[in-house]
């Protein structure tokens, strides 16, 4: 009797997934919260149900745009997000914001403070803001984040805004899953070209010279004017887009409407042109061959044969007695046959 008492409560309820998909097309932005929790799950009887809801979801996904603001940190793009999302959102925009927070390398949490950044979006009930963190993913990009994108776009957001960590891989990531890509810069902090990459520079369909208020108006004036000259001799992230520099203030709201109409400018190009809807499906494509290496990665690493050997053979190439090559080929040859 107690055995099948312990059975009973150490069982998983069961997930309602119609319950939540009613409820994300019906707008209820706590259902929406509730999908992306489920969808950024790792407990494995999470897995089958999340691909159920997405299932269920994508056919009644709106036509979104998706825009991926970039950035160093302290170059204010919580503030930006904050002033262009309130903007949109008093003009009847459904907004989301998928906010990425960076995980720490030693506790693996994470802050997920950005809905305290945007004061003001956040009181609006036509925003959704979801903090989500790394978890280590590479590219400073929530693992999920693609998935979570499909699930607000089926709530009926019009406008996603994608804010990256803005650190090491960080921009490709970003762009491999957004329209539009922005990325802000400030000026007053030294050379405004020092430490810029030029395949950053080429990542983005526009820049923003941000905090153009006060003071910094006028170095900002400048920094934009720079940035443009130097554009001129860069190739376009989009074929024919002119990208250009642009100044705004989210203190002042100077120049939010300006960015805000050379983003529509920029769909309504990409789609007179057919780039938009090819760059959806190469984008599509690309997210169909990354959860495939993903899946073949953590089937091999779980494979009983390569865990018994991985142990030894790490040491030894650690040791300096294995060449790093000959022992992946080792593993491998545990799970596929090679012909010498």
């Amino acid at each position: 009797m107690m055995n099948k008492v312990n059975s009973q409560a150490s069982r998983k309820p069961d997930i309602d997934v119609g319950a939540y998909a009613e409820g994300v097309l019906s707008g209820d932005r706590a259902m929406l919260a509730r999908a992306i929790t489920l969808i950024e799950s790792q407990a494995p009887h999470h897995r089958q149900a999340a691909q159920d809801l997405l299932a269920r979801l994508l056919p009644h996904r709106r036509q979104s745009i998706r825009i991926g603001v970039t950035g160093a940190p302290g170059a204010g793009k919580s503030a930006f997000i904050d002033a262009l999302g309130s903007c949109l959102s008093e003009e009847d925009y459904q907004v989301a914001v998928l906010a990425i927070d960076p995980s720490s390398s030693i506790s693996g949490g994470s802050i997920l403070g950005d809905k305290t950044r945007m004061e003001r979006l956040a009181r609006s009930k036509k925003a959704f803001i979801r903090p989500s963190p790394t978890g280590g993913a590479l590219g400073g990009v929530a693992s999920k984040t693609r998935e979570a994108i499909f699930v607000c776009e089926a709530a009926g957001c019009d406008v996603i805004l994608v804010e990256t960590v803005g650190s090491g891989q960080s921009e490709i990531a970003a762009r491999s899953m957004v329209d539009f890509f922005l990325l802000l810069l400030i000026a007053g902090a030294g050379d405004e070209l020092q430490g810029i990459k030029k395949g950053v520079l080429e990542l983005a369909d526009a820049l923003l010279i941000h905090k153009a208020d006060g003071d910094n108006k006028i170095a900002a004036r400048a920094a934009c004017a720079q940035f443009n000259r130097v554009l001129r001799f860069l190739a376009p992230a989009t074929k024919g887009w002119d990208t250009r520099a642009y100044t705004a203030s989210s203190l002042t709201g100077e120049g939010i409407e300006n960015i805000w109409g050379v983003i529509q400018a920029f769909e309504d190009h990409t789609k007179r042109s057919g780039l938009f809807e090819q760059r959806r499906q190469s984008q599509m494509r690309d997210w169909l061959h990354h959860l495939v290496e993903a899946q073949l990665q953590a089937f091999f690493f779980q494979h009983p044969a390569v865990r018994s050997a991985l142990p030894e053979l790490e040491a030894a190439v650690m040791r300096g007695e294995v060449p790093a090559t000959a022992a992946a080929r080792q593993l491998l040859g545990l799970m596929l046959p090679f012909e010498d």
